[in-house]
């Protein structure tokens, strides 16, 4: 049956290099740890097609995402997650062998492409078929890095681009175009994934006990990346608050993020609330508007548990003139019990819109074996080449 959505390679960046000059048994260990964060990092809605070589391929279909930018911090995440593997294996080394030493020429680049495609079951994976994969994996061999200088990237078709709707974002990567044997001329994005890992994370925010209004959690059978895209999501996010509708301002790069301002429309007031803290799959901190020039802090945290994701809600920082602050503070017992039952009703709503959406299970789960046989069978693969 053919598919419309989203085919992603995760491509580790410089490992025939590393092997050249590397003992291989020591490298496919290397190669294995490397493997495995990549797949520890690809989470629903995509779902791994296979393993090949020193890639991670996957697929997502064509509801999966609510936000592209979701799409993106995915991929940004899981670089910056890389780099920091690369530098602990660098820095926890004891080792003096070539494979240990000349592990930090290693990095990372992806390529996304929307298209159609036919999943065929093959053992334990799903096997993605048609001329739009095919595409891709020719993309793999490119002159981005000679016609730019990036190493480490994004590259982006245009088909992906439209089809996430990032296209404001893309301002911000280079354009390119490749010549694809039999398919003709490709055009495409390319976003250097350094300035990604560089940025780090921001200051953040903490409350001193007295200045937390109260805390109010719920528990969602989502993984906590789909929480997140939930949570990004305008729609939605008019349930959680219970507001008329939401816009965004201030995007930064085309994107939401510190600095932007989600305006919450209700009847004929609109109330803004300020991100001062956006930590993709973590945690959002708003600076909220409320009536009579009063303001306080709303802090979304996310974190894992098990079967699901618990979404934390914190009230903190009271600001209000006069008597007015000392009536919201004692009222907040009444508004926690309204934002709770908005918060159960996100819930609800969410688990049920993912359900509709069907997200595709893989084929089976791969265990730590069939990774580590991957790990073997490039090292055994360039082995025989070299012979």
């Amino acid at each position: 049956m053919e598919q419309r959505g989203f085919i992603l390679i995760a491509d580790i960046t410089g490992y025939t290099a590393y092997l050249n000059e590397s003992e291989l048994e020591h490298a496919q260990g290397t190669l294995t740890d490397l493997l495995e964060l990549l797949i520890a990092h690809t989470n629903q809605p995509l779902v791994i097609s296979r393993l090949e070589g020193d890639a991670v391929i996957s697929y997502g279909l064509e509801a999966g995402f609510l936000n592209g930018q979701t799409f993106l911090e995915m991929i940004e995440t899981t670089y910056t997650d890389f780099r920091k593997a690369i530098e602990l294996m660098v820095l926890n080394n004891t080792c003096q062998c070539n494979a240990c030493a000349n592990v930090s020429a290693l990095d990372l680049k992806f390529f996304v492409h929307f298209g159609t495609f036919a999943l065929q079951t093959l053992g334990n994976h799903e096997e993605l078929l048609g001329t739009d994969v095919n595409l891709i994996h020719r993309l793999l061999k490119n002159t981005v890095t000679e016609d730019t200088g990036i190493r480490a990237y994004l590259l982006c078709t245009d088909a992906a681009i439209d089809a996430l709707g990032i296209d404001a974002a893309a301002e911000s990567m280079v354009g390119h175009t490749e010549t694809v044997a039999d398919l003709g001329e490709a055009s495409m994005w390319v976003k250097d994934m350094q300035p990604a890992y560089e940025s780090g994370a921001g200051d953040r925010f903490e409350f001193d006990p007295d200045e937390i209004l109260g805390t109010l959690t719920v528990d969602i059978a989502l993984p906590q990346p789909v929480v997140w895209d939930y949570l990004a999501d305008l729609g939605f996010r008019t349930i959680l608050l219970s507001s008329d509708r939401q816009e965004v301002t201030d995007r930064q790069g085309g994107r939401v993020g510190t600095g932007s301002a989600y305006q919450c429309y209700h009847g004929s007031k609109v109330y803004p609330q300020v991100i001062l803290e956006w930590e993709p799959f973590d945690r959002i901190v708003l600076d909220q508007v409320i009536e009579r020039g009063g303001s306080m802090l709303l802090d979304y945290e996310l974190s894992p548990i098990e079967g699901g994701t618990r979404l934390a809600s914190t009230a903190a920082r009271l600001v209000g003139p006069g008597i007015y602050f000392k009536v919201m503070r004692a009222a907040m017992f009444v508004y926690g019990a309204i934002a709770h039952r908005r918060m159960k009703q996100f819930r609800d709503a969410i688990e049920e819109d993912f359900a509709q959406r069907r997200a595709p299970e893989p084929a089976a789960a791969l265990d730590p074996s069939s990774i580590a046989e991957t790990a073997a069978e490039a090292v055994a693969g360039w082995n025989a080449l070299t012979r």
